[in-house]
């Protein structure tokens, strides 16, 4: 009974028979109270129940400053939340907003255009399809012809390189020689530089040697026949010999220490116009289009003969290994021979390859000296073409049109460059970048078409044999003093090395 005391007890302390005295004031009284206030004119919000510092001027709200008022933003009749005062900008970009919202679906695409071009005029770029990583065009195409998917995936364009020349090419002659009596023959060779320094020239039936170095002339020969003449030269590595080829159909061997002819070679039926060495065998090609290999080391010098060409063989080019023959004749022909110790001991009409893309006759003919395999050739009038070979697969690698004959060819190893000497109807020298072939620089001076050209000992200057009965050296590859100390200093570290290691 205790219990049920106790529970009665609590529900009568609970129950709310009479308001609450403190408790706050109830929503619908607040509303009729300010409705109330409304009519009698106090300020909408306010009520005579709330305990707050009343309002004596009508829509003012104490700052927090004593003195100073600031407006109360008005409520409509019935509200119990705030309404911000719209300026007219805002007002047009809602409404812009809320009839995108409503457009068909065609207006849009035009709305999107506009976004576009504003977005590219304001950023630059359409932020939407902005990225921070992506792909702009197709991959290269390698060069090589190689159809390698991956390959062509990865690949990039290479930056061009700037036109700038890095170097001073001197364009006006260094020296100029007489050379009175010439025969101006494009098929013949008539100058050649060697290795001691010393440019021996053909002149008519005489042949000549000028030590560039002390400036010392020596009369080497004359022919004992008037109507003979001189048709081609060639020193040996060393630099010791010199091989003559003459219009008799025979070739003479000088010792020009001693000036002394040591032997002459007979085997030819026709002139001898180009010469070649490969250590002790001496390659000579004839106007029979026949290609003789002379061992001037035993009696029975003929080891045997290439025939491969139908006319006369005006250039003849051992490569620096060793290893091929190129061979350049007035059928336009370009062939490629094996060494001497790959070749059959019999005489031969199968060339390793046969380039027959030239349109003239073919005489200037260069090996690339830091690129074995690689072969430069040049055309005649009909022709005027440079072309690069790979001997190797037979391909021509790049081909370039001088508009004008070409009569001699050289690499110059100090700036890995390509000179060219052209005959009609040019008459200079013309230095190419390799492997792009664009043109660096000419030099102007011959007043006819250039015959030969020869490289000096340190591939630093060029001498020229012009048809106008001068010869003119040219110092266009020497090499820059700071470039030529690093490069003798790591020749020396090399040196060092080797020996410490033996």
């Amino acid at each position: 009974m205790a219990q049920f005391g106790l529970e009665n007890d609590i529900s009568n302390t609970l129950k709310l028979d009479v308001p609450i005295t403190n408790a706050p004031i109830a929503r619908w009284q607040r509303k009729a109270s300010a409705s109330n206030a409304s009519t009698n004119g106090l300020s909408p919000g306010k009520t005579s129940n709330i305990s707050l510092n009343a309002s004596k001027t009508p829509g003012k709200t104490p700052a927090k400053t004593p003195g100073r008022w600031r407006a109360t933003p008005s409520k409509t009749m019935g509200e119990d939340r705030f309404i911000p005062v719209r300026n007219d900008k805002q007002i047009e970009v809602a409404s812009f907003l809320v009839s995108k919202e409503n457009r068909p679906k065609e207006d849009l695409s035009a709305a999107t255009s506009d976004q576009k071009g504003w977005s590219l005029m304001l950023n630059g770029c359409n932020l939407e399809e902005a990225r921070i990583l992506q792909f702009s065009g197709k991959p290269t195409v390698n060069p090589d012809g190689q159809h390698n998917a991956m390959k062509s995936l990865y690949s990039h364009t290479v930056t061009p390189i700037s036109n700038k020349k890095t170097r001073y090419i001197y364009s006006t002659v260094d020296k100029i020689l007489d050379a009175p009596a010439v025969r101006n023959d494009f098929y013949l060779n008539l100058l050649d530089w060697s290795s001691r320094n010393v440019v021996a020239v053909a002149l008519q039936n005489c042949v000549y040697l000028w030590d560039a170095a002390r400036g010392d002339i020596v009369h080497l020969t004359t022919m004992e026949n008037d109507s003979s003449y001189i048709s081609s030269l060639s020193w040996t590595k060393d630099g010791s010999y010199l091989a003559v080829g003459t219009s008799d159909c025979a070739v003479q061997l000088w010792d020009v220490e001693k000036e002394k002819c040591l032997r002459q070679i007979t085997s030819h039926s026709a002139r001898v116009c180009s010469l070649s060495w490969n250590s002790h065998v001496l390659s000579s090609g004839s106007r029979s289009g026949q290609i003789h290999h002379h061992d001037v080391r035993v009696a029975d010098h003929h080891i045997f003969t290439l025939r491969g060409h139908t006319q006369e063989v005006c250039g003849l080019q051992w490569s620096p290994d060793g290893r091929h023959l190129a061979s350049g004749g007035n059928d336009n022909l370009v062939c490629i021979w094996p060494g001497v110790s790959q070749a059959p001991r019999s005489d031969s009409d199968q060339s390793l390859r046969t380039l027959s893309l030239h349109k003239g006759a073919v005489k200037a003919l260069a090996w690339c000296p830091w690129q074995p395999g690689i072969l430069a050739s040049g055309g005649g009038t009909t022709d005027c073409h440079i072309r690069i070979w790979n001997v190797n697969s037979g391909s021509c690698l790049s081909s370039l049109d001088t508009q004008s004959q070409v009569s001699a060819l050289a690499f110059a190893p100090n700036y890995k460059e390509l000179l060219s000497a052209h005959g009609f109807s040019n008459y200079n020298l013309a230095i190419w970048n390799y492997p792009s072939m664009t043109k660096i620089a000419e030099l102007n001076g011959h007043e006819a078409r250039i015959l030969n050209v020869a490289l000096s000992p340190d591939n630093s200057s060029v001498a020229s044999l012009g048809a106008d009965e001068t010869i003119r050296m040219w110092k266009c590859f020497a090499m820059d003093p700071k470039k030529k100390t690093k490069d003798k200093n790591l020749r020396s570290l090399h040196s060092a090395l080797t020996h410490s290691i033996r």
